[in-house]
């Protein structure tokens, strides 16, 4: 065989494997795009006219009422607010108190840092349960206040042994050139480590926003006997369950069926109000990620590179 013909089956090869390859990406981005396109064209569809079925990629009767009854509660301003500063706190304080844990147990001189790692790990595997954690809260007083958002989420283990893998992969030089100019640890900390932190931090800040932005059972199991306290997922949730629990009272659904056969004015149903309400909190994290997206890949390349 010569080196034409070598040639010419690594040309196969090559043509072949970028085929499947492309063929398997776009497969891929069908079946993650599809699910959000179909949710949005269900939350712009009359109410009535989704229970019939068959909408897929466009809506078949447009209409905003899903949006009207979402947007027209009248505490879901005041639980957006209540959302988004909940997430602030969580966010700013999990990033700080964790990172600086982080670094702290980064230091190989400190002697302790070993033991408190594993003590620290075993909280991901073994974990109290609900009603320990709930007697746990009430006996700390932090039922009905805005602390019990934030207080228990200061630490984070998985995002504490994803910073500390960052830190180590910095050059040991860098702190020793800031101790032989005087500074102590916090302000190596807060002047050298946390901004070559930034990308790690980025995707991590990323990561917390998006569960604290969704998160409503906190609100339900600790701060539903306080309405200035709900958050707008736990106010949705609401919604949605009484919109399922309207459609459960009308007899075997046979009265949507005639009504959207009839052509009768836009009706949200749970179907329509469920896709409404799952557009509604996406919008805030779709605004967000455009502006941590640079940070978002090399923060995933943690510890890569080690000096």
């Amino acid at each position: 065989m010569g080196p034409n013909d070598n040639k010419k089956r690594l040309d196969v090869e090559n043509i072949l494997f970028n085929t499947f390859n492309t063929t398997f990406l776009i497969a891929l981005c069908v079946v993650m795009v599809y699910p959000m396109i179909n949710t949005l064209a269900i939350s712009f569809n009359d109410g009535m006219d989704t229970v019939r079925g068959g909408i897929y990629l466009w809506p078949r009767i447009f209409s905003l009422q899903n949006y009207r009854v979402v947007l027209k509660m009248d505490t879901i301003y005041s639980a957006f607010f209540m959302s988004v500063s909940k997430t602030i706190v969580i966010v700013v304080t999990n990033l700080f108190f964790t990172s600086m844990l982080a670094y702290t147990l980064s230091r190989r001189e400190y002697v302790l840092r070993k033991i408190i790692t594993v003590i620290f790990v075993l909280t991901m595997y073994f974990n109290a349960g609900l009603i320990p954690n709930y007697l746990l809260i009430k006996n700390l007083g932090m039922i009905n206040t805005f602390a019990v958002y934030w207080v228990p989420n200061i630490i984070s283990t998985f995002n504490l042994i994803v910073i500390r893998t960052y830190i180590r992969s910095i050059p040991e030089s860098f702190i020793e050139s800031a101790k032989i100019d005087g500074a102590r640890e916090f302000r190596i900390f807060w002047q050298i480590i946390m901004p070559l932190c930034i990308p790690t931090l980025a995707t991590i800040a990323l990561f917390v926003a998006v569960g604290s932005w969704n998160s409503w059972f906190d609100t339900f199991l600790y701060n539903s006997g306080k309405q200035e306290l709900s958050t707008l997922q736990y106010e949705l949730q609401k919604l949605l369950a009484s919109a399922m629990n309207a459609g459960n009272r009308t007899p075997g659904g046979a009265g949507a069926n005639s009504a959207a056969a009839s052509g009768a004015s836009s009706v949200a149903t749970p179907q329509s109000i469920r896709a409404a309400i799952t557009a509604v909190t996406a919008v805030p994290i779709l605004i967000i990620y455009p502006f941590l997206q640079r940070y978002f890949v090399n923060g995933l390349a943690i510890g890569g590179v080690k000096e």
